[in-house]
């Protein structure tokens, strides 16, 4: 479930909404076409799309470096230790 927050301007209180993944981008849209509502992403969700993809290409170069020889990795065990 997605949350969106919708804020009124001076002293009025902000609407939390719990929408399912399906319908979020057209209630976005919707919202956004009202000029009368002002739609504020959360800063906090997490990484962006290009955030993701490139913290994916960085972990595909490790490995390789790793099968390479190049970089010194570090056993599954240990890493599942520090979750």
């Amino acid at each position: 479930m997605n949350t969106i927050t919708l804020s009124k301007q001076k002293r009025r209180p902000r609407i939390v909404l719990t929408v399912s993944p399906r319908k979020y981008d057209f209630l976005i849209e919707l919202l956004r076409n009202l000029d009368f509502v002002k739609v504020e992403q959360d800063k906090d969700d997490g990484d962006s799309r290009e955030e993701i993809l490139d913290n994916l290409k960085q972990a595909a170069k490790d490995i390789k470096l790793i099968k390479a020889g190049k970089l010194e990795g570090r056993p599954a065990r240990e890493l599942l230790k520090e979750l």
